[in-house]
């Protein structure tokens, strides 16, 4: 059994990435079984914005932004025969997720590819994870 993480943003590249799981037997349906971790990411909100807020306010906010991502990639994946684990994580995408994956000894990483041209495969956080950690990473463009 592998430990997939599968790095999720909510965009059109986490839909596809999931279609994509969802096409491949060996790894999501017919009986495979793996052990999924579902996380996103949220960007700090500024300092003065935190500051003028209350903590409660701030951590729902985060909440439910979180929610917003993973309620349907759960959703999707419970279709799929799977549970997942969930992760929410707030800082730097890239940064945070190459962090997690290391932490927790995943087998791969699985991940949207946002390439904004012909020529560039990938966007600054599939770079970012693929500079920041060891973990092999599977990139769905």
């Amino acid at each position: 059994m592998m430990k997939i993480l599968l790095a999720v943003d909510g965009s059109p590249y986490t839909k596809k990435m999931l279609a994509y799981l969802a096409a491949h037997d060996e790894l999501l349906g017919n009986g495979a079984r793996h052990a999924y971790t579902v996380i996103t990411v949220q960007a700090a909100l500024p300092p003065r914005a935190r500051a003028a807020l209350s903590k409660e306010m701030v951590d729902g906010y985060y909440a439910e932004e979180a929610a917003k991502v993973l309620d349907p990639v759960a959703k999707f994946m419970a279709q799929h025969g799977a549970t997942p684990a969930t992760v929410a994580a707030i800082g730097s995408a890239g940064e945070e997720i190459a962090k997690y994956a290391e932490q927790g000894q995943f087998d791969l990483i699985v991940m949207g590819a946002r390439g904004h041209s012909p020529l560039s495969v990938m966007g600054s956080v599939s770079t970012k994870v693929l500079a920041s950690c060891s973990t092999p990473v599977l990139l769905i463009r």
